[in-house]
């Protein structure tokens, strides 16, 4: 059968900020590209779990400006023929900022699990249809050698960052706007050789992409987890003292009880412990904004990442470990964040961040 695509548009108010110059800038269009040909396509979810990271300290930082992996889960080779999703639902705004301003600039970050298995789940269908104008990977799962030449598509530049280890963590960034410059990690060897980090600075703002270590099964890697988060805490702040700073990813962290559906049975999990999401909160208190929270600050059951098991996904039980933040001087730039919720092809969704800037 040919391919059928519908297109379905609705307004849904989601903002609850209370803007005087935006009246009417608080509605999200929802727009629905369903292919007929693949609704098998969507029952194929992948049965792993989401590993805690516990990579050992190795020696050498790998870095490339187009390439990445060998799976630790020993990912299928990709095939030549890229798998579509059978529905992509993408929710678009037309919100100002608070100084009246349309958005100028579109940023995606999205943890994708494994590049080579997002490609195959149809993953460039969605910067296709998205269009941002920087998006933002973690968790490549793969050497920046061996990273599938589609990942790059056209119009795009491509900076990959891979660790020691192969087919574990890793960073990209694709980008329609040319770099003032790009550095890999954070400058400090015992913190960047697990592939982390990627600073491209631009004309107005530093954007900081980052893959935060996860605190591990029975917190293995807490202690770590928390020197890494005073160094990339200090790192921040020489940064923002230079230019505004977009930070991003999957910061492995829900800070509030509102961001993840079941935070008392989660104290002692990675990603909801005390010190993770004090170490958090100290960030935010150097003046840095949750652009999420500060525009929906009672938004509930508003996540990014779900398991992969007891269909976690379909019932929403999730968590929100996905953020943008921003500079304070960033603030009357902000338009909209949106959970790109209805996105599949990861066990995380994608988030895009619109700024008047």
């Amino acid at each position: 059968m040919p391919k059928v695509t519908k297109l379905k548009v609705t307004q849904n108010v989601t903002s609850k900020r209370n803007l005087n110059k935006n009246k009417n800038d608080e509605s999200q269009s929802i727009i629905t590209i369903v292919d007929k040909t693949d609704d098998e396509n969507l029952n194929e979810i992948q049965t792993k779990k989401r590993k805690a990271s516990t990579s050992p300290n190795k020696k050498v930082k790998k870095v490339a400006s187009t390439s990445e992996d060998d799976n630790m889960e020993n990912t299928k080779k990709i095939s030549s023929k890229i798998k579509q999703p059978a529905a992509m639902t993408l929710k678009t705004s037309d919100r100002l900022s608070c100084k009246g301003e349309k958005s100028t600039l579109k940023i995606a970050s999205w943890n994708v699990n494994g590049i080579r298995a997002w490609i195959t789940s149809g993953g460039l269908k969605y910067i296709e249809l998205e269009q941002p104008d920087l998006i933002c990977f973690q968790e490549l799962k793969c050497d920046k050698e061996q990273i599938p030449v589609q990942a790059t598509p056209t119009g795009y530049k491509s900076f990959w960052l891979s660790g020691d280890q192969k087919g574990y963590a890793g960073v990209g960034l694709l980008t329609k706007i040319d770099p003032i410059d790009v550095k890999f990690g954070i400058g400090m060897a015992e913190h960047d050789n697990e592939g982390r980090v990627i600073t491209a600075e631009y004309d107005k703002f530093y954007l900081v992409v980052s893959y935060i270590p996860n605190s591990g099964r029975k917190l293995v890697r807490l202690s770590y987890r928390q020197t890494f988060n005073q160094a990339f805490h200090t790192y921040l702040k020489e940064l923002d003292r230079k230019k505004p700073v977009i930070w991003c990813g999957d910061l492995n962290v829900s800070h509030q009880s509102i961001d993840l559906a079941n935070p008392k049975t989660n104290t002692k999990t990675a990603g909801f412990t005390k010190e993770e999401r004090d170490d958090f909160s100290k960030i935010l208190a150097d003046g840095f904004i949750d652009s999420f929270r500060y525009l929906y600050p009672d938004k509930r059951d508003a996540y990014t990442y779900w398991a992969y098991f007891r269909h976690a996904r379909e019932r929403n039980i999730g968590w929100r470990l996905d953020y943008f933040i921003l500079s304070p001087s960033l603030q009357e730039s902000l338009c909209d964040v949106i959970i790109q919720n209805d996105v599949h092809g990861s066990d995380h969704c994608p988030i895009v961040l619109l700024l008047a800037i």
